[in-house]
């Protein structure tokens, strides 16, 4: 494919990105971060954790931000009585014919709506880990692929709040990028109070899962530099060598890193990767993945005080030109 090509496919999408930030914007009132990362993690194929406390209008955001994709959309309530096949779904008696036939449960859309998913115990949250890793679902032994594109938009209330629970490590590490939401500033709550009482507007869609599958493919094909893939694996090497880290990022993080900077780089028109790519999501990707030491166990500054002493400490060799 020709560079010219390229750079157009790329404006292109940029373009349907910023209609895609507009519409959401006219539901969603709060910082624009949160849909920022939200598009990076569509392009790189990724999963989505919001965090924040309650009444920031997580759920709203994930909302508007899905109905734009004009993909099936399934919402799931996480709950503590919730069980696996609440999810995954399972086969029930056929009473006309007496045979088992399967029904389906909300995982098979192309955007899965994972609302306070941590008020619910490990053993049902597991159940989205073959599903957003592998794309598929076992069900009694029998294999289901997902509908592409698949995505989940998970929220979370903060762990020190009653009735929620932690996340298996081994699930934090399915999210290609955790946004941290808080309290909106106070022109923006303004702007909440005012339009409150006046009937919301509904967010269109603007893609369809072809289109979708389309502005991943540009993400995929993105130019990158050898010095970036050198910058990307040191950042992860660094936190696995820090004395306040007891298991420090895996190579799954590396590749996510990767794939968000790609991404990044798509909103930012460009069809090759820099190094500032790579900082600008480096936050996002990996400081969820991090198992500090006991004492720091819950400390999100504590986190985010290691990935941003490795990029103060990490450097690059140079900038990154187009080939």
């Amino acid at each position: 494919m020709s560079q010219a090509l390229q750079i157009n496919e790329v404006e292109a999408a940029r373009a349907r990105l910023n209609d895609m930030r507009g519409e959401v914007s006219r539901v969603y009132i709060g910082e624009a971060k949160p849909v920022e990362m939200m598009l990076i993690a569509l392009l790189a194929r990724g999963h989505v954790l919001l965090e924040g406390v309650p009444g920031i209008a997580k759920t709203t955001l994930v909302k508007a931000f899905a109905t734009t994709l004009g993909c099936t959309i399934r919402r799931i309530q996480f709950t503590p009585d919730l069980l696996p096949a609440d999810i995954t779904g399972t086969y029930v008696l056929n009473p006309k014919d007496g045979n088992f036939t399967l029904r389906g449960g909300p995982i098979f859309a192309n955007v899965v709506l994972a609302d306070e998913i941590n008020r619910a115990p490990a053993k049902t949250q597991s159940a989205l880990l073959e599903a957003m890793q592998e794309r598929q679902v076992t069900i009694e032994g029998d294999r289901f692929e997902l509908p592409l594109p698949f995505f989940v938009l998970a929220t979370q209330n903060p762990i020190d709040l009653e009735g929620t629970y932690p996340l298996p490590e081994a699930q934090i590490d399915r999210f290609l990028v955790r946004v941290r939401m808080g309290y909106p500033r106070a022109e923006a709550e303004v702007a909440m109070l005012r339009a409150h009482g006046v009937a919301a507007p509904e967010p269109r869609a603007l893609l369809n899962a072809a289109d979708v599958q389309g502005l991943q493919s540009v993400a995929s094909r993105v130019h990158v530099e050898d010095d970036v893939y050198d910058y990307c694996v040191h950042l992860v090497a660094f936190t696995r060598k820090h004395p306040r880290v007891v298991l420090g990022c895996s190579p799954r993080a590396s590749l996510a890193l990767l794939r968000a900077a790609k991404a990044s780089a798509v909103i930012a028109g460009r069809p090759f990767t820099t190094p500032d790519d790579v900082r600008d999501v480096a936050d996002a990707v990996l400081a969820h993945r991090l198992v500090m030491a006991p004492e720091l166990e819950g400390d999100e500054s504590a986190r985010t005080g290691v990935i941003s002493e490795a990029l103060n400490k990490v450097s690059y060799r140079r900038a990154v030109k187009p080939a």
